[in-house]
């Protein structure tokens, strides 16, 4: 039978691999040791690599990001992992200002290898301050790359994948989906003996022909919740696209998708304003225009702070009924 693991196996997975893979790999964060990690990701890496390869940090990241960024300039290949992404903006100037520039304002001569990992969701009751979904800001700036998985077998080849690059790779991930299990075949039964996925390689989740559902992270789950709903109850086929990458963008693949269905749908748990939705959008809407048989539609969280209270939080969030519902209209 395929193998079956968790989302924080996979992830520790590909970090153990790559632990193994490059000498100069190091995961830094807060609680990573001997803690075993905030969400268990790390756990067992600091027993079998050591306090060299696995470094608890205090609770500054400022500092530890800083740090991480001032080291792979030198050579490391620092793994960064932040409690929650809402914590980055106490990082902000490293992240955006440094990390992303020094490449470009050193004619190509100084590269930034580091990834900064962690969960980066709402849905869990944890407050305005803790919950925010920023791939859309980090995205914005040219330099940087977004990643964000929506499963166990994405989760594992692309933190690989980003590790190896060579450029700042912000790897947003959910608390939400830590625990979920997918098939993750084992090295053993993989020809190339390893799980690495391309950064910037979208993935048609479920195949259809009456509407395309685009998403990214754990909006990916919900609209494949959808999709069946729409099939089950109006004989509607919905295709599901994972773009897996928000930078880089496949756009060829959202192209192809939207020409195979001719309608659309951009589900995300990001903001409405100036959120990923409205980039693609744009995007199609730029060169896919002739190709539509209905408006382009987003389908995002409600444009507020993250609300504290578990029945109201539900209600922010995308749903996959609502998802639905809003295909169906346009159908």
């Amino acid at each position: 039978m395929p193998r079956e693991i968790t989302y924080r196996e996979a992830l520790r997975e590909g970090l153990d691999e790559e632990l193994a893979f490059d000498d100069n790999v190091v995961i830094i964060g807060e609680e990573v040791a001997e803690y075993n990690g905030a969400y268990k990701v790390t756990e067992g890496l600091w027993k079998k690599w050591g306090d060299k390869r696995i470094i608890d940090a205090p609770i500054s990241e400022a500092g530890f990001i800083g740090m991480g960024i001032g080291a792979s300039m030198l050579g490391i290949r620092p793994v960064m992992e932040l409690m929650f992404f809402s914590f980055a903006y106490v990082a902000f100037d490293q992240m955006m200002n440094n990390a992303a520039t020094c490449r470009y304002m050193s004619g190509g001569l100084i590269h930034v290898p580091i990834v900064v990992r962690g969960p980066a969701n709402g849905g869990t009751n944890v407050g305005a301050t803790h919950s925010h979904t920023p791939e859309n800001i980090f995205a914005n700036m040219p330099g940087l790359k977004v990643v964000s998985p929506s499963d166990g077998y994405d989760a594992k080849g692309l933190i690989k994948s980003a590790i190896r690059d060579n450029d700042p790779v912000y790897f947003m991930e959910s608390t939400v989906l830590y625990g979920e299990k997918c098939e993750v075949p084992s090295n053993d039964e993989l020809e190339d003996g390893e799980l690495v996925i391309p950064l910037g390689k979208a993935k048609v989740k479920r195949e259809g022909a009456d509407i395309s559902l685009i998403a990214h992270g754990r909006a990916v789950v919900t609209s494949l919740e959808a999709a069946q709903i729409l099939e089950e109850k109006h004989s509607i086929h919905a295709e599901v696209l994972d773009l897996r990458s928000i930078r880089p963008l496949d756009e060829q693949a959202i192209l192809d998708t939207v020409r195979k269905t001719h309608r659309a749908v951009y589900i995300e748990e990001n903001k409405p304003f100036c959120g990923v939705g409205a980039q693609i959008s744009s995007m199609i809407m730029e060169q896919a225009f002739d190709d539509l048989d209905a408006p382009v539609l987003r389908i995002t969280s409600a444009d507020a702070p993250a609300f504290y209270s578990p029945p109201i939080e539900e209600l922010q969030l995308p749903t996959a009924e609502e998802i639905a519902e809003r295909a169906l209209s346009i159908c």
